[in-house]
């Protein structure tokens, strides 16, 4: 089991996004967040196998039809992610 987090830059507000990876993650079972950021992207951080996590990277980079994706970084949560109940979306 794994953690990573990303940060989505581009049209990803406004546009479904956020419930876009809130139900791809929930339906491969993974623990973590998605959220929108003050700066207009969107931050998500998932806990589970290594398979799935590297499955959500390739729908993030796609995203909903709307979206326009111009970058993805990624990097270390700091987060405990393997102690959340589920995956959900923070406000």
């Amino acid at each position: 089991m794994i953690k990573k987090g990303w940060r989505i830059k581009g049209i990803v507000q406004g546009v479904g996004y956020r419930y876009f990876v809130f139900k791809k993650a929930r339906s491969i079972s993974l623990k973590g967040y998605v959220k929108n950021l003050s700066d207009g992207s969107v931050e998500v951080a998932a806990y589970g196998k290594k398979e799935m996590i590297e499955e959500l990277e390739k729908e993030l980079i796609k995203g909903p039809p709307a979206a326009a994706i111009f970058s993805i970084t990624s990097f270390e949560p700091s987060l405990p992610l393997e102690e959340m109940g589920d995956f959900e979306i923070q406000y």
